[in-house]
């Protein structure tokens, strides 16, 4: 049993990463008191309300955010505020977490310390978000209790999104504190934890900024222009979209000054990055960006400027790095970009960037020797081991491999030739890698990392997983076609992977997980469905839906509907347990197959909705028939209760295409029910989910009882159609809107029924399938699914 708990976090300084921390704080379910300073000149025996507007405007702010920084307005509750002169005792006292995220200075992080090690209760865990200051010397002069519980706990904005938390111990910081720190990270917050040494700017700003000090460098050396680098710095390289440009502007054009004059004097020995951080061009370029005022996304203007173009169409102009005028966009085109860009595999992209020489394929080119040298060069200092650093460009900048793991794919040798042919020469410890005969930086099983090499002890250190941690790769498989493969995961426990494009709903995915049903009646305890995937499903194969309605296949399609649909039903009332694993996008009818398992373990980055609108149909695979079962039939089992309410819910719901933008938010909108759970962490999703099942087996699980749908009838349906007129008549909606609209309102009422009635599952059913069939022979319908299918974005016709 662990000596240490928390379920009361106390967080110190509400500005933009403070409140976004409390925020997270309470997505996992804790309890928070944030905290800040009083106004300045504010009197003692003002409104408590006017001494707290400042932590008041904090986390405001965070509530509004966007991307949100709350999974739901429910977590609003769990987090209360207060000042730092009249709640800051009573608080501190009474936490079992204090995390401080005030201004990066020294003395002002010790001046809080003192105060708090005086306030804070023994064995209390205190720790510090900075981003580079020493740890040591933060917690310098505090009670030996103190300094055994005090670490650095650095999150990276925004940090419900990114994944990576830095854990920071000192000398004094007992093992069992980063232990249970660790735990609680990777368990209750969801993060992916780095353990780092105490060195200036730990691990994730220590590559970032040793790599873009001298990409910017690069870039203005070599006349490359804004649209050019994020052209090919973004997807093509395995990077986010923000690329390097857009991504200086989010973090602020003030903040990358800071930070990198910062590190400058912080690491005098650093022969590889001292000349880029002290480079006269980038420095006198970040200069006069910030005498200009220009500090990125939160000024407005930065390397890029949103202007408002013909018939006033929201552009965004990039900055000439010569002239410091914006200029209108252009799209940068290059033979390498051309060749690589439809590759899908990494290593392969690169390779052919690699090979080539053109002025894109020299950009790449310098950047990933550039990248290799710097990440190799601070080990050991930051790190023992590549892993550290690879996971932290992983999770804390979104990168789709680290630099050691893509080196490793590339072939580690013939890098460091070509990295020494080009200026950028591997350290020392990477030849000496070579020659002892170690080809890799980590040893595989498979695809399977289970060992990296350890520079100190010059062989590879093994690299365990927790016990009963579930991997799609190392399962045994059981049978597989183009769509979707069924594994054995263990302990009688069978999983359904989809993998289609955006793992889009087809007659293959259908096939296998029929055929797991099948084989699960005699050989598995239970199934899940679920994936690696970034997204669950999209939904329904929409071309084959198009395709087969201007075709007049109407046989194949209603087929396919009722597939869906008998699928969905045969899960809901399997006798054995089926957890459904959604994580990402599920998306129509990736929503309707989460809501018909016997129980949901769902990511808490789940977005879900049914929105088949978009595509011109309804949803037709049993959701708009499950969504009513869990919205209308609950009140409408007490006497005299009125339907309208709840139907509205369904309709608005539905008929705007709503999707829920987290797990939590999944559950008010009844796609989650409440006893089902939600995992932060993405890793341990199949594993969580794994768990469910085996619990269910162990509890003699037993399917729901068929259950009856009520349905309002004509007059609802006659109230429904109403709404809908006034919709069409205030131009809220199209006329086609409202043809489909209507359709749904039939099926939602149980048609023209003459009084209200509890029908079967199957009457609701089949009014879906008709109403989805009779519109995909529109040629409206068909005029959305093809725009969709073209350019992803919906068709108001």
């Amino acid at each position: 049993m662990n000596k240490y708990k928390i379920n009361h976090a106390v967080v110190i300084g509400s500005g933009t990463m403070g409140a976004a921390i409390a925020a997270h704080f309470a997505n996992a379910g804790l309890a928070v008191t944030l905290l800040d300073i009083v106004p300045v000149g504010q009197v003692a025996n003002l409104p408590h309300e006017e001494r707290n507007k400042i932590v008041n405007t904090g986390l405001e702010n965070a509530k509004k955010a966007k991307p949100a920084a709350f999974f739901s307005s429910e977590g609003h509750a769990l987090v209360k505020t207060g000042n730092l002169e009249d709640d800051f005792e009573a608080a501190v006292s009474g936490a079992d977490l204090v995390l401080e995220v005030i201004v990066e200075n020294l003395k002002i992080k010790q001046s809080l310390m003192e105060r708090i090690d005086v306030a804070r209760k023994p064995g209390s865990i205190i720790a510090s978000n900075t981003s580079g200051i020493p740890l040591k010397d933060i917690a310098a002069g505090r009670s030996d209790d103190f300094r055994q519980h005090f670490l650095g706990m650095h999150f990276f904005n925004p940090p419900r999104y990114l994944k990576l938390l830095e854990v920071i111990p000192t000398a004094d910081t007992m093992p069992d504190v980063v232990t249970f720190i660790s735990h609680f990270g990777e368990y209750r917050l969801g993060k992916g934890i780095v353990l780092c040494k105490d060195t200036p700017n730990f691990i994730g700003n220590r590559v970032a900024f040793g790599t873009g000090a001298f990409a910017l460098d690069f870039i203005i050396n070599n006349g490359y222009s804004v649209d050019e680098v994020d052209a090919l710095t973004g997807p093509l390289m395995g990077r986010p979209r923000t690329a390097t440009f857009r991504l200086i502007d989010l973090v602020g054009i003030d903040v990358w000054d800071h930070v990198g004059r910062n590190l400058a004097p912080a690491i005098p020995h650093d022969s590889y990055a001292q000349p880029y951080l002290q480079a006269e061009k980038p420095n006198a370029l970040i200069k006069s960006l910030l005498e200009r005022g220009w500090l990125g996304n939160k000024s407005k203007v930065g390397f890029y400027k949103e202007v408002r173009g013909e018939g006033g169409k929201k552009e965004f102009w990039s900055l000439n790095l010569s002239t410091l005028e914006h200029e209108a966009p252009t799209k940068p085109r290059f033979d390498s970009v051309k060749q690589a860009k439809d590759t899908e595999d990494l290593a392969e992209r690169l390779t052919v960037l690699l090979e080539a020489d053109d002025k894109a394929a020299k950009l790449v080119q310098a950047l990933t020797w550039q990248g290799f040298q710097y990440a190799a060069a601070i080990i050991p200092e930051v790190a023992d081991t590549p892993k550290p650093i690879d996971d932290a460009v992983r999770w804390g900048f979104g990168h789709e491999a680290g630099p050691f793991e893509t080196w490793d794919r590339l072939g580690v040798e013939r890098s460091a030739q070509r990295m020494a042919e080009a200026g950028f020469p591997a350290p020392e410890w990477v030849s000496h890698m070579l020659a002892g005969g170690t080809s890799t930086f980590y040893l595989y099983e498979g695809k399977i990392k289970v060992g990296v090499y350890d520079v100190a002890q010059k062989k590879y250190v093994p690299l365990t997983r927790p016990a009963g941690f579930v991997t799609i790769s190392g399962s045994k498989k059981v049978a597989e076609n183009a769509g979707a493969t069924l594994y054995d995961i263990g302990d009688g426990v069978g999983l359904v992977e989809f993998h289609t494009k955006m793992n889009a709903l087809d007659d293959d995915i259908f096939e296998i997980t029929s055929l797991a049903l099948e084989k699960a009646e005699t050989e598995f305890d239970g199934l899940v469905i679920g994936s690696e995937a970034d997204n669950f499903s999209a939904g329904a194969n929409l071309f084959m839906v198009v395709v087969a309605a201007q075709q007049g296949m109407w046989d194949v399609l209603d087929g396919a509907i009722r597939k869906l649909q008998n699928l969905n039903m045969r899960m809901r009332y399997f006798p054995k347990p089926v957890v459904v694993a959604p994580a990402g996008l599920a998306l129509g009818g990736g929503a309707e197959v989460t809501m018909h398992g016997s129980r949901v373990v769902a990511a808490g980055e789940l977005y879900i909705g049914l929105v088949e609108l978009g595509a011109g149909v309804i949803p037709a695979g049993a959701g708009t028939k499950e969504m009513l079962r869990r919205v209308v039939n609950p009140p409408m089992r007490t006497q005299n209760a009125d339907a309208f309410p709840y139907l509205q819910r369904v309709f608005e719901q539905i008929g705007l295409a709503k999707v829920a933008t987290s797990a939590e938010e999944a559950r008010q909108a009844g796609f989650l029910t409440a006893s089902d759970r939600i995992i932060l962490n993405r890793d341990h999703l199949l594993t969580e989910a794994k768990r469910e099942v085996l619990h269910l087996a162990a509890s003699n699980y037993r399917p729901p009882a068929p259950e009856q749908i009520y349905a309002a009838g004509r007059d609802a349906l006659a109230a429904l159609r109403v709404g809908i007129h006034m919709m069409a008549e205030g131009k809220y909606i199209t006329e086609y809107e409202k043809v489909i609209a209507g359709k749904l309102a039939y099926v939602m009422t149980g048609g023209e029924l003459s009084k209200p009635a509890w029908v079967s599952e199957q009457y609701i059913l089949d009014l879906e399938r008709e109403a989805f069939l009779s519109l995909c022979g529109n040629e409206k319908t068909q005029a959305r699914m093809w725009n969709l299918l073209q350019t992803g974005k919906p068709l108001r016709n």
